[in-house]
């Protein structure tokens, strides 16, 4: 995903040159292109994430369009003061973006597992949450949240993930989810990097007889409301999946919205339990041990499809 950013970026940056980029003395591997090209809109702040944030703040005042960009919850949890009081409060058009979401720096422990991220800067006012799946969503993202006023946060996976959709996304309009395969039997909901086990979980189902519909929510918040309803509409089970904690995140806000609706349909929620992650290990180990891997997924699905 990181590579797919940056491309996107390079593309926005060449057409706006108030676009400027503020990394926390990190990705300079992967965003080498981009401050070789445009070294007068890229700015390493250090090793100061809280000091990043406000400089992104005073930027976005001068009427830029500021990216922040680190690790993990550096960018996030580290500085949430900052992001709350000088950016969402003053709607400060600042991009924060994670590389690293859920368990991604999962041998580094649990100071570098994401996985409160998504409900903290969710419950902030005004802050659009984006929660790419895939390459192709995250060059589709790119564009439609630079030109999403105020503040917005970005999560992203950190390399090597999979093209999931069969060719690029055009002219994707936030908040709208995308139906990534169709079934009969359950609807499988994924926010984040974890798509990839979702879709390797509705394979596994297909294998023993059941049909999963697939669908991705690019966009947390706002989310496809009209999209939930009609899945509430047709399906008896929901099934959400979230590299990430069940309390406050992707399965919450499901929940949030089939409750108002009134939907005669039940919620399944995977995602790390209200603990957490004491475990180190692979991103992949670690979804095992938290049962959100593939297998994991299926299994638990067809336990509540019994029901």
């Amino acid at each position: 995903m990181r590579d797919a950013f940056t491309r996107a970026l390079m593309r926005e940056a060449a057409k706006d040159p108030k676009l400027t980029l503020v990394t926390g003395d990190l990705g300079f591997g992967v965003l080498k292109p981009f401050w070789e090209t445009y070294p007068d809109q890229f700015v390493n702040a250090g090793i100061a994430e809280q000091g990043m944030t406000g400089l992104a703040a005073g930027l976005a005042m001068t009427g830029r369009t500021v990216l922040t960009y680190s690790i993990g919850n550096f960018p996030t949890l580290r500085c949430i003061e900052q992001i709350r009081n000088d950016c969402a409060y003053h709607n400060a058009n600042v991009k924060v973006v994670c590389v690293g979401g859920g368990f991604v720096y999962g041998s580094l422990g649990m100071s570098h597992h994401a996985t409160e991220d998504m409900a903290i800067l969710r419950a902030l006012p005004g802050v659009t949450v984006f929660t790419p799946g895939d390459p192709h969503e995250v060059e589709a993202i790119v564009p439609v949240m630079l030109n999403t006023p105020g503040t917005c946060y970005l999560r992203l996976g950190r390399g090597g993930e999979p093209y999931l959709h069969e060719g690029p996304i055009e002219g994707y309009t936030a908040p709208k989810a995308l139906t990534l395969r169709e079934g009969k039997d359950v609807a499988l909901l994924s926010a984040g990097g974890i798509l990839t086990q979702t879709v390797g979980a509705a394979k596994l189902l297909e294998a023993q007889g059941g049909s999963g519909e697939v669908v991705r929510f690019p966009c947390l918040k706002p989310i496809d409301r009209e999209k939930l309803i009609e899945l509430s509409q047709r399906f008896k089970h929901i099934v959400t999946v979230e590299e990430h904690s069940i309390v406050g995140g992707f399965g919450s806000a499901v929940c949030e919205v089939i409750a108002e609706e009134g939907a005669n349909c039940r919620v399944h929620r995977i995602g790390m339990e209200d603990v957490y992650s004491t475990i180190v290990g692979t991103q992949q180990y670690l979804r095992g041990e938290y049962k959100m891997d593939d297998k994991a997924i299926c299994e638990r699905t067809l336990e509540w499809l019994k029901d």
